[in-house]
């Protein structure tokens, strides 16, 4: 498949803040003060001038800069890094750490203020990163990610044993009775087609979860809260539903009394 040119990336960059921002082509077209057909032919054609591009930007919280960032960053495949790289994170908490906020777009100075590393510590982690090959240390402690950010870990790897159970168990360990805070499970019966429609929009709601942190990536750390999203799900049913377990509950309930009062 041909790679995009750069102004089509561009535009379906600003596309998807458009969609995440919750800013309906309705919005963009009273703002540019067009009609809603020919709002959608400049988005299928292309053809923004600089100035209603940046307004466009704008309904998005975006500038210039940070639209190319997030074309760039969609373009880049996701990559699996090296078994030598997974193993090394998975066994240096600190190192996993700083890559990790590295990853979302932290620099150096706010990992050292926010997570009260010293200046010392973040300093040999970020040239055990750079010996890694997983960033480029250059002067200042500045950092430059030598890798995608669009990182994905070996299923049942190193990192994935390390963290991902206990980061799992520890995110679900709660009362989810906060206002910014939800927990929904249920079961029921579904056809084939249902359960595929489901995965397709799981699927399509993780992406929009990254694509909110990526756009999200520009604001200062203080105006941003690590959040924690969990998609799954599969063929299930819950044990105490099993056929065979009925049979056991029925075989253990008491008799009903031939007497009633």
């Amino acid at each position: 498949m041909p790679p995009l040119d750069s102004s089509r990336l561009l535009i379906d960059a600003l596309k998807r803040a458009l969609r995440a921002r919750g800013v309906t082509y309705r919005a963009v077209a009273q703002a540019l003060e067009l009609s809603e057909p020919s709002v959608k032919r400049l988005f299928s054609r292309g053809g923004f001038s600089v100035e209603r591009l940046a307004q466009v930007c704008a309904l998005a919280d975006l500038d210039f800069f940070d639209l190319a960032k997030l074309a760039r960053q969609r373009s880049e495949r996701a990559t699996q890094l090296s078994l030598a790289q997974e193993q090394a994170l998975a066994g240096d908490e600190t190192l996993m750490l700083v890559f990790h906020l590295l990853l979302a777009g932290w620099k150096t100075a706010d990992i050292r203020a926010h997570y009260g590393l010293s200046a010392p510590a973040s300093v040999r982690a970020l040239a055990r990163l750079d010996r890694l090959r997983l960033i480029v240390l250059e002067p200042g402690d500045r950092a430059r990610l030598a890798v995608p950010r669009n990182v994905t870990w070996r299923r049942h790897g190193p990192v994935q044993r390390r963290y991902g159970d206990a980061a799992l168990r520890e995110f679900i360990d709660a009362g989810f009775d906060g206002a910014d805070e939800m927990l929904f499970l249920e079961t029921r019966e579904l056809g084939a087609a249902s359960q595929a429609l489901i995965r397709r929009r799981l699927e399509r709601l993780a992406q929009e979860f990254l694509e909110l942190a990526e756009l999200d990536a520009s604001l200062p750390p203080a105006a941003r809260r690590n959040t924690g999203l969990v998609l799954a799900t599969r063929p299930w049913v819950f044990s105490i539903a099993k056929p065979d377990a009925a049979r056991r509950a029925k075989r253990a309930a008491p008799r009903a009394s031939r007497f009633t009062v």
